[in-house]
């Protein structure tokens, strides 16, 4: 996959966790929130339940006091069937006390009654306050929480007789039971969601990052060396498809500014190579012409030696129209490089072959692989391995111990074919010229040869580089695709 070697910094695993974080921290602030609800409205729901048993209970007992005018005194008497009957109606305890805390009656049997005495601080916060108090604490005899209601029982005449305590403990068990469900089906729920989310944010991501992918990948294989470029295609209304049409837009202006360079950079190559086939076409027309004028002058039909003089002339000129022949051939075969006929073989082999004609002991071949295939003309190949070889023999005359090595690479998709000698080296002053049209470092020759080998090179995407010393040899290195 294109995108395993980012490993956890990838696109698609940063969408993916983003995406699953936000769900899981969704459903965790769900959960959290429905379980504080549950939870104030149980409360609410027990704050309630009590407030009306109190309000029945101490409703009841302002009844039964009711009927005539009482003291505090009299409430054992007046409430001793009464309490129990009330408290057996409502299911709930009843203890009453004395406007000093002392107790008075209660439904239970007075040995069962926990409490004799209201605590000091709780009578006064009674009596100050003149309304119900409640206090909450917990019964560690019964293991519950427990709400102390406190209330003032009055008489007829509205006057205060006594302390109502009404011990309200709460159920507990019934909100643990309800929570306990809840939590077993939001969990449920919560791991469905979790599954489906992991199985949606990966296709998402997934998604997302495959159309980059096939984005990128699309772009790096568009070079500057096809010879047309062509647009992405991508038909979805997105971000990724404005980014599209842009790029799109953008190869279309190169390529139109590919063109014009193009047609540019023939026209002045062309124009340097008109003044370099003038050049080597006027050098010897000068001595030509200098020729038949200085026979024009001496020449005397009277003259014994006259045949000698004309064949002379002639192999003179025979000679320079050969050389103006040789130089028109030359830029000939530059102007006129073959069709490329693409073929699958193996480099290695066919290098060995190309070198064998030299029949050379110098000439040493390495190669990083058994077999390198590649995709290429023969006699491209050819010409660029020649024209190299050649040039390497040429800077080992008079050397002592002349070596050439030929180094074949195959690394991924592209091979890396170098020639080196260890001959005279080339000046550094020349590194930029090397590979014009007429530019040589040797004494004769039409300096086509390495401009040859450039044009073959980029014909096939490929470049050729140069590294020399002067006294220590020059190496070229060619990079080429494999085209496989």
């Amino acid at each position: 996959m294109a995108l395993s070697k980012y490993k956890g910094y990838s696109l698609r695993n940063r969408v993916f966790w983003g995406f699953l974080i936000v769900c899981i921290l969704s459903m965790t602030g769900a959960s959290v929130l429905s379980y504080v609800i549950l939870k104030n409205n149980a409360d609410e729901q027990s704050r309630t339940d009590l407030q009306n048993k109190t309000n029945v209970l101490t409703s009841s007992l302002d009844y039964a006091v009711s009927r005539k005018h009482i003291s505090t005194e009299d409430i054992p008497e007046v409430l001793k069937n009464k309490i129990m009957e009330i408290a057996d109606i409502n299911k709930h305890d009843i203890m009453i006390y004395d406007l000093d805390g002392n107790f008075l009656i209660s439904n239970k049997e007075k040995n069962q009654v926990s409490q004799k005495k209201i605590p000091h601080n709780i009578l006064t916060k009674i009596i100050t306050k003149d309304r119900r108090v409640d206090i909450q604490e917990y019964d560690q005899s019964v293991g519950a929480n427990k709400t102390s209601s406190y209330a003032i029982l009055s008489n007829n005449s509205l006057e205060p007789i006594g302390i109502v305590y009404l011990p309200y403990y709460h159920n507990d068990g019934a909100y643990l039971s309800v929570l306990n469900k809840y939590l077993k089906y939001m969990v449920l729920v919560n791991l469905l969601i979790i599954i489906f989310s992991i199985w949606l944010s990966w296709i998402i991501s997934s998604n997302l990052t495959n159309a980059i992918t096939r984005f990128s990948e699309m772009i790096t294989r568009i070079t500057l060396f096809d010879k047309e470029m062509q647009p992405v295609k991508y038909y979805h209304n997105d971000e990724l498809g404005a980014l599209v049409k842009a790029y799109n837009k953008m190869i279309l202006q190169i390529q139109d500014q590919k063109e014009r360079l193009a047609f540019s950079e023939k026209e002045k190559a062309w124009r340097e190579m008109a003044k370099q086939v003038a050049h080597e076409v006027k050098n010897p027309l000068t001595p030509m012409k200098l020729t038949i004028q200085n026979f024009e002058r001496k020449f005397d039909p009277e003259d014994p030696g006259i045949s000698s003089k004309v064949k002379k002339m002639s192999d003179s000129l025979v000679d320079q129209i050969d050389m103006i022949a040789t130089v028109a051939n030359a830029f000939s075969q530059f102007a006129q490089l073959p069709e490329k006929n693409n073929e699958i073989f193996d480099l290695n082999k066919e290098v060995e072959n190309i070198l064998r004609i030299f029949n050379d002991d110098r000439i040493f071949v390495h190669s990083n692989k058994e077999s390198i295939m590649v995709n290429m003309d023969r006699i491209y190949l050819n010409r660029i391995i020649t024209n190299l070889v050649t040039n390497s023999q040429q800077a080992l005359i008079d050397h002592k111990n002349p070596i050439i090595n030929v180094d074949i690479e195959q690394m991924n998709k592209r091979i890396v074919i170098s020639v080196e000698d260890n001959g005279v080296g080339i000046p550094r002053n020349m590194f930029e010229r090397i590979f014009e049209p007429n530019f040589t470092s040797k004494n004769s020759g039409m300096g086509l040869g390495l401009t040859m080998v450039r044009k073959m090179v980029e014909d096939y995407g490929g470049q050729i580089s140069l590294k020399s010393e002067i006294d220590k040899g020059t190496k070229f290195v060619i990079s080429l695709p494999t085209n496989l």
